[in-house]
């Protein structure tokens, strides 16, 4: 009842904190819900129990609004996922997440970022330049479509 009475006065402000193993299950739901392939519980929680990746996790409440997840190696690092739930885009989370990653990353050493994003993905196209990222390679047909297959762009900014 605790629970329920705070999460009905909380001002929806989102909590962000590094995530762990304990949120593989709700990140495979948002990101099934995300992205038209979805990562499996189990496939979330090789990724988070990896010593190479970084996640961040931004919780309202207690209910999962949106992660970010890194792989490091050595001096760069490559972006594989990026969530927003439905009712929490277009407020600004995913920027949020993405700052907050980012300097994540430059702490840990990385001095390049990269990741890929459908040519289609408008949203976060203009996340990521409005971050700095710039193309840098375009791989052809890379993500089936109900209209065809799309390009993935490759995209990269430096840290250093």
């Amino acid at each position: 009842m605790i629970g329920f009475i705070s999460n009905l006065f909380a001002r929806g402000e989102p909590a962000i904190s590094e995530a762990s193993e304990r949120d593989a299950a709700a990140f495979a739901v948002l990101h099934d819900a995300s992205f038209r392939r979805g990562w499996s519980e189990q496939e979330v929680d090789a990724l988070l129990i990896d010593r190479h990746v970084i996640a961040h996790r931004a919780l309202i409440g207690a209910k999962l609004a949106g992660f970010i997840m890194s792989r490091v190696v050595e001096d760069e690092a490559e972006i594989l996922s990026v969530a927003v739930a439905g009712r929490q885009r277009g407020r600004g989370l995913a920027r949020q997440l993405l700052t907050l990653h980012l300097r994540r990353l430059a702490g840990l050493g990385a001095r390049a970022v990269f990741l890929e994003v459908d040519e289609h993905n408008d949203p976060a196209l203009r996340l990521y330049r409005r971050a700095g990222f710039h193309e840098v390679a375009r791989r052809a047909d890379y993500y089936p479509g109900s209209s065809g297959a799309a390009a993935a762009l490759v995209l990269r900014r430096d840290l250093s």
